[in-house]
């Protein structure tokens, strides 16, 4: 009988293999990168022509490698990064697979020139499609350069794949971005035919965001820093007015190396449920640190997937450290306690080292030491003694509503407890629906609604956290019409609907009756609440899940129990709202992600009225 099983030739293997870790001209500048980094490098430069399809050439002055090392490294499975099994399990290195460059260069003409600090003379070796043509001797600094021209020449199928020179140049750039957020101890430079994409020097973490995302993006950013049980997470995250409608800036790293995973975005999203929009996302450049036998990084090629070995802990850590920060508020600039500020979070200096000395060690090369960079201290804002304002008494309002005069604006009596919005001097009402506040040379407009459902979804979530939500039985019980499936729903839910007070039970056929609702919305629209909260039920699979929309269904509750509309308050009734803001978590947004207040400095009115 015919033999029907081979093994296949290398050449076609390494074609293989660059089908997983080769996608496009990006995923070629990533895995280059990555090297160079681990080889020490503290200056990169990136060159790409017509969007990689030409030329793509990576600059650095890391170690370099001698001949031998040059031309065993172009050998599939060869690295210096591990040495046995165990290896795997104490990774410090971002590249240990030893596929990337014998994978691209077998789709490619191929160009590695290297040379170690300490060597006469370099060593160039160039190859195509994955064959060596030529090696020898050649001048040149210290580190190493690699060349890839004509990527897929030999994979028309890949080829016609690649999109335009412009979105490929982009997605390089992308690329980079990435990588340099990763190590703002490293200098960057990337070039796209002959026009410079990105420069960016060495620093700390704050300097390297604001050189790429850009001083407005770059303001809105607030600290991160917080560890937990051998887990440490620190770097950045934006305020809710920062927020984009795409993932694009949000960058997240596991151990110094750039991930996409679901667990660490889902931990992110859920610390700013209730504080943005939905289908905004946040700016953020976050670090988790943790020890590297916590983490599997070999789940994929490209290494942008991960596996947490306890991966309920890793989010719940992750998603505590963001709220910590969301729920003090830090953007609104006189919500502040003088205190030492805290020093800007960074790539930690000692993971940096722990690379550093990887790369030493595996390549037996002296050590090399990184370059320390000193995290800056934020200047604490200190805000200015508000003066005492007079206001009219005389407020905007709509035809329908009654006017109630409020009395002149006065400040707060003097508390060192007195929070930002406790704290703010009362000027009135404008149409009923905004109170106008002063703090210090700042003009502050509220949204009573907002901050209104801000206050009651806080009580309710306290409630339902102690056991259940406050609820109050009905005289005369209501009967509701529904459809079939709500009505299934309903009878689904009940125990889950009684802890947030309400109380219903089927009527036979399409109805159920009403009998207790929570004592917060029994003023309002109670069936037209029940009816909204049986639609979101009805879209979830079994009451395990009741838990995950639980504050969505508090906060529609919140909702339909205060403020809608025009409505005139009473000095008191104001400063009561004023100082329930303070208690609550988040108190920039009410529940669905909507701003409660916003500012407007006295630079900007001098500005409008054209006195500056």
């Amino acid at each position: 009988m015919s033999q029907r099983i081979a093994i296949l030739p290398e050449i076609i293997t390494n074609k293989i293999a660059a089908g997983e870790v080769v996608e496009r001209p990006a995923s070629v500048i990533k895995e280059l990168i990555e090297n160079a980094l681990d080889a020490g490098a503290t200056d990169i430069a990136v060159e790409v022509t017509a969007g990689g399809r030409r030329l793509m050439r990576i600059t650095d002055n890391g170690h370099g490698m001698s001949r031998e090392d040059a031309l065993l490294s172009l050998e599939r499975h060869a690295t210096s990064k591990i040495k046995t099994d165990s290896d795997l399990e104490s990774l410090l290195t971002l590249g240990f697979r030893g596929e990337a460059l014998p994978s691209i260069a077998s789709v490619s003409r191929f160009r590695l020139a290297t040379r170690e600090p300490d060597s006469l003379e370099g060593t160039e070796i160039n190859m195509e499609g994955g064959r060596i043509r030529d090696v020898k001797a050649c001048g040149m600094a210290p580190g190493t350069v690699i060349s890839v021209e004509q990527l897929f020449f030999n994979t028309p199928a890949r080829l016609k794949f690649l999109r335009s020179a412009e979105t490929e140049a982009a997605h390089v750039a992308d690329s980079v971005t990435r990588m340099a957020i990763s190590r703002p101890d490293v200098a960057f430079c990337c070039t796209s035919d002959g026009r410079e994409l990105l420069r960016v020097q060495r620093g700390d973490l704050l300097r390297r965001l604001t050189q790429i995302l850009g001083k407005t993006s770059a303001a809105a950013l607030h600290a991160v820093q917080s560890s937990a049980e051998g887990i440490e997470v620190t770097g950045f995250i934006s305020s809710p007015t920062a927020a984009r409608s795409t993932t694009s800036a949000m960058f997240t790293y596991i151990n110094g190396r750039f991930v996409r995973d679901r667990v660490v975005q889902h931990a992110i999203m859920q610390a700013y449920r209730g504080v943005i929009d939905k289908g905004r996302y946040p700016v953020c450049a976050l670090f988790i640190a943790l020890p590297p036998g916590e983490v599997d990084v070999n789940v994929h090629p490209t290494k942008h997937e991960v596996r947490f070995r306890r991966q309920t802990l890793m989010h719940d850590t992750l998603q505590s450290a963001i709220e910590e920060v969301l729920k003090a508020s830090p953007w609104l600039a006189s919500r502040q306690v003088i205190a030492a500020p805290p020093t800007t979070p960074s790539v930690s200096q000692a993971y940096l080292e722990r690379v550093a000395a990887a790369a030493q060690t595996s390549l037996n090369l002296p050590r090399r030491e990184v370059p320390s960079y000193t995290a800056a201290q934020t200047a604490p804002r200190v805000s200015e003694p508000t003066p005492h304002f007079q206001s009219a008494p005389a407020v905007l309002e709509p035809p329908a509503a009654v006017a109630i005069e409020l009395p002149e604006a006065t400040e707060p009596p003097a508390s060192a407890e007195n929070g930002y919005f406790s704290s703010l001097t009362i000027i009135g009402q404008f149409h009923a629906e905004y109170l106008l506040c002063q703090s210090g040379n700042e003009l502050v407009v509220i949204d009573q609604h907002a901050a209104s459902e801000r206050v009651a979804f806080q009580l309710l979530r306290r409630q339902y956290e102690c056991g259940a939500v406050e609820s109050q039985r009905l005289l005369f019980p209501e009967t509701v019409e529904l459809s079939f499936g709500e009505v299934a729903t309903a009878q689904r839910f009940t125990a889950e609907l009684s802890g947030i007070g309400f109380e219903m039970e089927p009527f036979g056929g399409n109805t159920i009756i009403v009998s207790a609702v929570p004592r917060l919305a029994i003023e309002r629209d109670c069936i037209r609440l029940v009816r909204d909260l049986l639609g979101e039920l009805s879209q979830l699979g079994a009451s395990s899940a009741f838990h995950d929309i639980q504050e969505s269904l508090l906060s529609r509750i919140a909702c339909h129990s205060v403020i809608r509309g025009p409505r005139m308050l009473e000095h008191r009734q104001i400063r009561e709202l004023l100082q329930r803001m303070d208690e609550t978590d988040f108190a920039a947004s009410c529940p669905h992600g909507r701003p409660v207040s916003h500012t407007i400095t006295h630079a900007e009115l001098e500005k409008i009225f054209k006195r500056t």
